[in-house]
């Protein structure tokens, strides 16, 4: 199960961590973000104790949402040591989610 990520635990879930990090920010309302989030919840299984994967819900966090400029949902970010490293906006396949993943493991 991917983690809740808030405003309170944000900076140690992603800044502090030693593995490549996913972060889904999303609304109840959204309807790409209920689309793509089956995906991420298979993809927190499938990379469990190799990458941190975890949702932030847009609305109940807006500070973080607003730290990384969210304007759109559902935007991925990636962050590597702490720095964010790739994007995503917009609903996507599994395969280009697992392909962005793939590259911070390198």
């Amino acid at each position: 199960m991917a983690l809740e990520i808030t405003d309170a635990n944000y900076e140690e879930l992603i800044t502090k961590s030693n593995q490549p990090v996913m972060i889904d920010f999303w609304a109840e309302w959204c309807g790409p973000c209920r689309m793509i989030t089956p995906i991420v919840t298979e993809l927190s299984t499938e990379y469990e104790g190799k990458v941190v994967i975890g949702k932030v819900n847009v609305d109940d966090n807006p500070g973080i949402t607003s730290k990384y400029g969210i304007r759109n949902i559902p935007t991925i970010l990636f962050f590597k040591n702490g720095e964010i490293v790739d994007k995503q906006v917009g609903a996507v396949s599994k395969s280009v989610l697992v392909q962005k993943i793939e590259a911070q493991l390198k």
